[in-house]
């Protein structure tokens, strides 16, 4: 699955674009240097009932912004993003972007 493709998925099960979660966990104070994953994959569980993957792949936009890196982006098989920057406004907005 792509990194993009996780984000999709959770959007699909929360309701929530990426970027509505990250406000909200950049409003808890969750992007502080000092948070620790596993206090993110929590808040994500107890809320939103998101898995460990999931919940992980969030977990990198809240702490580093929404760039990746470029390893996967232009090859071949599930793990391939086609851009090293993710969308989080939601798929709606991307496919008219």
């Amino acid at each position: 699955m792509s990194f993009q493709a996780y984000l999709d998925a959770i959007e699909d099960k929360t309701g929530k674009t990426p970027r509505t979660l990250v406000d909200q966990a950049r409003e808890r104070g969750y992007d502080a240097a000092d948070v620790k994953a596993a206090v993110i994959v929590g808040w994500l569980k107890e809320e939103y009932g998101l898995g460990r993957g999931h919940a992980m792949a969030l977990v990198h936009v809240i702490k580093n912004g929404p760039k990746i890196s470029a390893k996967h982006v232009g090859t071949t098989g599930s793990h391939r993003d086609d851009t090293d920057t993710l969308w989080l406004d939601g798929k709606a907005a991307r496919a008219s972007a």
